[in-house]
């Protein structure tokens, strides 16, 4: 089965949370403190494999985590790291965000991707301790990872893309340059899913060419099977159009030029643009008192296209159209590879002025991510640790708010969740 269009949702590691802990040793007074700093979370990471042709096990898992951090040891030791996860795709995979669309990366090359990169570790009480405050009982939280919902689309990479009508010979003549085995039956639709083969031409020349399920009349608009293989020659440098010359199908040749180009336009003006090889197929077949052949040249010629004729089946005019689409490919610039477009949302630090404070059932609730992070670093278990937590609060004007807000003595505050009475 051929997938080559799937949404997927990934999520890097949390990093771990910082220690507390005090240095205890015989003969040692007064160790101090010596928690460690947590490990960080796993990235999520994207590499090229070319063992693969398909986004099919994408399919069956929609959601990829990568493991968090450890927490922090003792005696300022690191937390374990968390163990990033690979995920393989085929080359030519493009990373786009699933909700605008826009390109994140082009999986074209070698390098491996990180998507999404996992939380740093948190501190460890050792990194609070101060002359006056010796003995902190408190460490920073992991900051959290990254999650996306990303769609991944297949474009394949091919030199040449071969279009045309159903069961005009695209994969007859793939078959008899390349090692490629695509079906071949005398129907239409044969070819489900586009067939990539590796054209040899001479020691050290060679491309790569790509044969697209045939396309019909109102496929960029969905018909057929070519709306869904479009895109698999959206990277093509050079387009073969092949045209059953013999009229074998009940069709006028120039008019089924006339149709495809139009369906390319429709589905992509820059894709029509590209360069182009008019291949007269069947011509073995062709009917002595036919005027076909002149009349496609003739309107191929008028649009700027190179004309070459052919026999597929017969293994006429092959090897000489395979020369002219190799010295055409010299003549073209490299596979297109598309520049990201995705630029994501800076994460700003959390700000003491971005608190809400609300009255709900006679309980002021006071609530923001500024908040969070402060409580998340809190141990309320430590005398000294609930001191820090209120001098935070004051210096922020956070009671001040609160007075504002009318709030009276022994009236119930929830910060962050931690309910407590109010004293003035």
């Amino acid at each position: 089965m051929f997938v080559d269009l799937v949404k997927i949702r990934i999520r890097s590691g949390k990093g771990g949370d910082g220690r507390v802990s005090f240095h205890r040793e015989k003969y040692i007074a007064a160790g101090g403190p010596d928690g460690g700093d947590g490990g960080k979370g796993g990235d999520v990471v994207f590499v090229v494999d070319d063992n693969l042709s398909t986004l099919l096990d994408f399919r069956m898992k929609r959601k990829y985590v990568a493991p968090d951090g450890e927490m922090g040891g003792t005696k300022k030791s690191f937390g374990k790291a968390g163990k990033d996860i690979v995920i393989r795709v085929p080359r030519g995979t493009l990373i786009k965000d699933a909700e605008t669309g826009l390109l994140i990366h082009d999986m074209s090359d070698d390098q491996p991707y990180v998507a999404a990169r996992g939380g740093k570790g948190g501190w460890g009480n050792v990194h609070f301790a101060t002359p006056t405050r010796q003995a902190p009982r408190f460490a920073r939280p992991g900051m959290p990872g990254q999650e996306l919902y990303i769609t991944l689309e297949l474009k394949l990479i091919a030199d040449v893309g071969l279009v045309g009508f159903p069961n005009v010979g695209k994969s007859t003549f793939l078959s008899v340059c390349s090692a490629a085995r695509p079906k071949i039956a005398n129907y239409h639709f044969t070819t489900l899913s586009p067939n990539l083969g590796v054209v040899y031409v001479d020691e050290g020349a060679s491309f790569v060419m790509a044969d697209i399920p045939g396309i019909i009349e109102g496929a960029a608009d969905g018909a057929g099977l070519g709306h869904d293989f479009l895109r698999h020659i959206d990277r093509c440098r050079l387009l073969v159009h092949m045209i059953d010359v013999s009229g074998s199908e009940g069709r006028d040749p120039v008019e089924d030029l006339e149709t495809i180009n139009g369906e390319l336009s429709h589905y992509s003006p820059a894709l029509a643009q590209r360069p182009q090889i008019v291949v007269a197929n069947k011509c073995d077949i062709l009917p002595e008192d036919s005027d076909n052949l002149e009349r496609l040249k003739a309107r191929a010629e008028e649009e700027g296209y190179l004309f070459m004729t052919l026999s597929a089946a017969s293994m006429q005019g092959v090897r000489e159209l395979v020369g002219v689409i190799y010295n055409e490919l010299q003549k073209l610039p490299p596979v297109t590879v598309f520049e990201p477009e995705y630029v994501p949302l800076q994460e700003e630090m959390p700000d003491e002025r971005d608190v809400d404070i609300s009255v709900v059932d006679g309980v002021y609730v006071v609530t923001g991510r500024w908040i969070d992070k402060i409580v998340a670093s809190v141990n309320f278990d430590d005398y000294e640790s609930r001191m820090y937590f209120e001098r935070v609060l004051r210096k922020a004007g956070i009671f001040d708010r609160l007075e504002e807000a009318g709030i009276q003595e022994k009236d119930t505050v929830d910060v962050g969740g931690i309910q407590f009475e109010y004293i003035f």
